[in-house]
């Protein structure tokens, strides 16, 4: 009996031993985690103005207009969605690009839309 058991504690440590290691997130602990962020768009601004992640995260922001139609566009991310007013919308991507993008209205929305920007900063 006592063999039987040495056995089988035997080959569970050698199963544990040979079984793949799962990931090392001790230098960060929400790897593979989503970062979301909601974002609000109303004539003539994001809110927040600017949105900072690290380069790997998985991100989902929920963009919301609270005016009128909007857009927003992050062209090095391929991101360009129509908002309508009060319609919460997800876009999720993996940041896989480091440094400083632009979020900016793709709908014209009036006479300072071309001041309505962000800034997405991936580290």
């Amino acid at each position: 009996m006592k063999k039987i058991i040495l056995i089988l504690i035997a080959f569970l440590l050698i199963i544990s031993a040979c079984s793949p290691e799962k990931n090392d997130t001790s230098n960060n602990p929400l790897q593979g985690a989503v970062q979301e962020f909601k974002i609000t768009a109303k004539q003539f601004a994001f809110e927040p103005e600017t949105i900072e992640i690290h380069k790997g995260d998985r991100v989902r922001l929920i963009v919301t207009s609270l005016d009128l139609p909007h857009g927003f566009s992050i062209l090095e991310y391929g991101i360009n969605e129509r908002l309508n007013p009060g319609e919460p919308v997800a876009i999720e991507f993996t940041a896989d690009q480091e440094g400083e993008f632009t979020m900016f209205c793709s709908l014209y929305c009036g006479s300072e839309h071309s001041e309505m920007k962000g800034k997405m900063i991936v580290r």
